[in-house]
């Protein structure tokens, strides 16, 4: 028999693993490009993302119970639309998880070089490549370990920055009290510039999904993923709002000499040369423990898509005898984040944006076509959470993949038409469905 995918994680596990993804210090790390552009209204942005990602996230938990299996929404839109249509979400979808890692490495080298510049910047990112395919090499629960030390860490900064934010507004230091709604209301703040904003904060929600490729290593997963999915997205959301609040507080309007360098500043300010040296340890710490989730995340999708056979099998659905881990696509999403070497942020990031909103529409949808699937079948599933919640959640995610910036939407969209050429081919001009393993013995399995 075949190796398989182990289940070792439980509930807290799995929720760490999504808020390593989400990188809560991601918050402070681009706050000053959310704060200009909303005209200093950070918390009304990330306050609608988190109403948006939340209808989103209820859509993710249906399906992670319906099909129980990695794949996330490759899994979830094959299963009830269309073979080809999960193809080409999953293959959309790979513009964020593959390329997610090398963005957070590119990041993380970014900070350390700026701290020291003597050091080569290739030489921060290979760091981070090597600690942490090491990590997931070794397996998931070893990665589990690794991970909640740092998460421990990640917040306890978070907290410090708060309470010493607190601490400098009560003093009379900031600019203004630490009870008051000008941080929502902005200065000259639009509904459409908190519409855009909220569609760069959606960037940090990006995770609570990725909790479902750990499904078939998770403990009772149809019970655990769904409550997963939500806790990740209203604990991620409420510290994105909470932390927004009182940086913007600190610092009101959207004006900075270097935005994408504001939180960094703001550490400085409300404490020292010390605190900003331990704040930018937490971005690193930060930066490590969000890699390791999202490697981890991506070599599942891409194992899920190897063990179909849509990618080449022998590869990508391979498992170590004894580690139990996709040893070929951890290698390879290792090699794919040297690529950061040679690139900058704004075009790595670019990638992103336009698989997640694409993967989160589909997803919306793949419940409704549950819905009218179990009705055609004689089963009645309830109309407010099967229909009205997904459609609303498919209109937020579509109008928030518009306000994309345009460079993004295009890669995207060419992205798109070479895996419709990959499929053409995959399917003889499309007159054979994909390659599908039948997941009946994974759907019973439990334990």
């Amino acid at each position: 028999m075949p190796p398989t995918l182990r289940r070792t994680l439980g509930l807290r596990s799995v929720v760490l693993f999504g808020l390593a993804y989400l990188t809560p210090l991601i918050v402070l790390g681009i706050f000053g490009v959310v704060a200009e552009t909303t005209a200093g209204a950070s918390p009304s942005a990330y306050a609608l993302a988190l109403v948006a990602m939340l209808f989103t996230a209820l859509s993710y938990g249906r399906m992670a119970a319906a099909f129980p299996v990695a794949g996330s929404a490759y899994t979830y839109v094959r299963r009830t639309v269309d073979s080809r249509a999960g193809f080409l979400v999953g293959w959309a979808v790979l513009l964020d998880y593959f390329f997610l890692p090398m963005v957070i490495w590119l990041i993380g080298g970014s900070y350390l070089s700026a701290q020291f510049p003597s050091v080569p910047s290739w030489l921060w990112i290979l760091a981070f490549i090597v600690l942490t395919t090491g990590l997931n090499l070794a397996g998931i629960k070893v990665a589990d370990r690794a991970n909640s030390l740092l998460m421990v860490f990640q917040i306890l900064v978070l907290v410090f920055f708060v309470l010493l934010s607190a601490g400098h507004l009560i003093s009379g230091q900031g600019a203004g009290a630490l009870f008051d709604l000008s941080p929502f209301t902005g200065q000259g703040a639009t509904l459409s510039t908190v519409a855009a904003g909220a569609a760069i904060a959606a960037y940090s929600f990006l995770g609570f999904d990725a909790v479902t490729t750990l499904t078939e290593e998770t403990v009772e997963p149809t019970r655990t993923i769904p409550r997963a999915i939500l806790l990740v997205a209203l604990i991620g959301g409420g510290i994105f709002v909470l932390v927004s609040y009182v940086t913007q507080l600190v610092h009101p309007g959207g004006a900075f000499a270097d935005s994408s360098a504001a939180a960094s500043e703001i550490a400085r300010t409300i404490g020292g040369s010390l605190f900003g040296a331990v704040f930018l340890a937490g971005l690193v710490v930060a930066q490590f423990t969000s890699g390791l989730a999202a490697q981890a995340s991506t070599t599942r999708l891409l194992y899920a898509m190897g063990r179909d056979a849509v990618l080449p099998r022998r590869i990508f659905g391979y498992l170590h005898p004894r580690l139990r881990t996709p040893v070929f696509s951890i290698l390879l999403t290792g090699v794919v984040g040297l690529a950061a070497v040679w690139m900058d942020v704004a075009t790595s990031t670019s990638f992103i944006n336009f698989g997640a909103f694409t993967a989160f529409t589909f997803v919306n949808l793949s419940v409704i076509a549950l819905y009218v699937r179990e009705r055609r079948a004689g089963r009645h599933l309830g109309v407010p959470a099967y229909v009205l919640a997904p459609a609303i959640g498919a209109v937020i995610d579509l109008y928030l993949l518009t306000q994309l910036d345009a460079h993004a939407i295009t890669l995207g969209l060419v992205w798109l038409a070479v895996g419709v050429i990959y499929l053409a081919y995959l399917t003889r001009m499309f007159r054979v469905p994909p390659p599908e393993l039948d997941f009946a013995e994974q759907k019973t399995a439990r334990t």
